[in-house]
Protein backbone atom coordinates (compact mmCIF):
# COMPACT_ATOMS: atom_id res chain seq x y z
CA UNK A 1 0.00 0.00 0.00
CA UNK A 2 1.24 3.24 -0.73
CA UNK A 3 0.21 6.95 0.35
CA UNK A 4 -0.31 9.47 -2.24
CA UNK A 5 -0.75 13.35 -1.36
CA UNK A 6 -2.82 14.69 -4.03
CA UNK A 7 -4.28 18.19 -4.93
CA UNK A 8 -7.99 18.03 -6.11
CA UNK A 9 -10.14 21.66 -7.57
CA UNK A 10 -11.90 22.99 -4.74
CA UNK A 11 -15.46 21.72 -6.86
CA UNK A 12 -14.22 18.11 -6.51
CA UNK A 13 -12.83 18.09 -3.15
CA UNK A 14 -16.56 19.43 -2.30
CA UNK A 15 -18.10 16.52 -4.06
CA UNK A 16 -15.65 14.42 -2.09
CA UNK A 17 -16.89 15.50 1.51
CA UNK A 18 -20.28 13.10 1.37
CA UNK A 19 -18.38 10.34 0.32
CA UNK A 20 -17.92 8.39 3.95
CA UNK A 21 -14.87 6.56 2.55
CA UNK A 22 -12.69 8.71 0.20
CA UNK A 23 -9.76 5.84 -0.21
CA UNK A 24 -12.56 3.12 -1.37
CA UNK A 25 -13.78 5.61 -3.68
CA UNK A 26 -11.03 7.18 -5.37
CA UNK A 27 -9.27 3.93 -5.19
CA UNK A 28 -11.81 2.38 -7.57
CA UNK A 29 -12.30 5.59 -9.68
CA UNK A 30 -8.68 5.30 -10.60
CA UNK A 31 -9.16 1.39 -11.30
CA UNK A 32 -12.18 2.27 -13.65
CA UNK A 33 -9.90 4.93 -15.13
CA UNK A 34 -7.02 2.87 -15.65
CA UNK A 35 -8.97 0.21 -17.36
CA UNK A 36 -10.50 2.40 -19.97
CA UNK A 37 -7.24 4.16 -20.59
CA UNK A 38 -5.67 0.86 -21.31
CA UNK A 39 -8.86 -0.51 -23.63
CA UNK A 40 -8.33 2.71 -25.39
CA UNK A 41 -4.51 2.27 -26.22
CA UNK A 42 -5.55 -1.68 -27.21
CA UNK A 43 -8.36 -0.49 -29.74
CA UNK A 44 -5.90 2.16 -31.14
CA UNK A 45 -3.08 -1.00 -31.86
CA UNK A 46 -6.00 -2.43 -33.12
CA UNK A 47 -7.21 0.22 -35.73
CA UNK A 48 -3.66 0.76 -36.47
CA UNK A 49 -3.12 -3.29 -37.25
CA UNK A 50 -6.28 -3.70 -39.35
CA UNK A 51 -5.03 -0.11 -41.31
CA UNK A 52 -1.46 -1.61 -42.13
CA UNK A 53 -2.82 -4.67 -43.66
CA UNK A 54 -5.97 -3.13 -45.28
CA UNK A 55 -4.34 -3.67 -48.80
CA UNK A 56 -3.02 -7.22 -47.82
CA UNK A 57 -6.40 -8.28 -46.84
CA UNK A 58 -7.91 -7.28 -49.70
CA UNK A 59 -5.65 -9.04 -52.21
CA UNK A 60 -5.88 -11.87 -50.08
CA UNK A 61 -9.84 -11.80 -50.41
CA UNK A 62 -9.74 -11.37 -54.25
CA UNK A 63 -7.60 -14.61 -54.46
CA UNK A 64 -10.28 -16.49 -52.24
CA UNK A 65 -13.34 -15.08 -53.97
CA UNK A 66 -11.80 -16.08 -57.21
CA UNK A 67 -10.82 -19.85 -56.11
CA UNK A 68 -14.37 -19.85 -54.55
CA UNK A 69 -16.30 -18.99 -57.21
CA UNK A 70 -14.34 -20.96 -59.94
CA UNK A 71 -16.42 -23.60 -61.68
CA UNK A 72 -19.42 -21.49 -60.96
CA UNK A 73 -20.25 -20.36 -64.13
Amino acid sequence: MKILNITVPDDLSRDLESIPNKNSFITEALKEKLEKEKMKKLDDILIEGYKETKNEDKKMNKEWEAITLEGWN
